[in-house]
């Protein structure tokens, strides 16, 4: 049985090339017209492409365990890298409504 278990996590949970796929869904989401799907390709790609250099900003500057010692050396020891994650997703949400 507990090899049953590794064996389905390693594909559903544990997957990093399934993971990677979920970020296409919004392309995936409407393949069955080229015209769109392609559309809505291009504005996927326009949009990581604006939010990249604000999210490397955020990940070096702010983010990173030891990335605010430019605010002073009490700052130099905060690890905000569990923000990661959110962070990112904010970044492009709200670039997203501003485009």
């Amino acid at each position: 049985m507990e090899n049953f278990n590794i064996f389905i996590r390693s594909i559903f949970v544990d997957n990093m090339i399934f993971a990677y796929f979920l970020g296409m869904c919004s392309f995936l989401a409407v393949s069955k017209n080229v015209k769109t799907a392609l559309g809505l390709g291009a504005a996927v790609t326009f949009m990581l492409v604006i939010s990249l250099p604000i999210n490397y900003l955020l990940e070096n500057y702010v983010l990173r365990a030891g990335a605010l010692k430019w605010l002073g050396p009490e700052y130099a020891d905060v690890d905000l890298s569990f923000l990661s994650l959110i962070m990112f997703i904010a970044v492009i949400a709200s670039l997203t409504q501003f485009v």
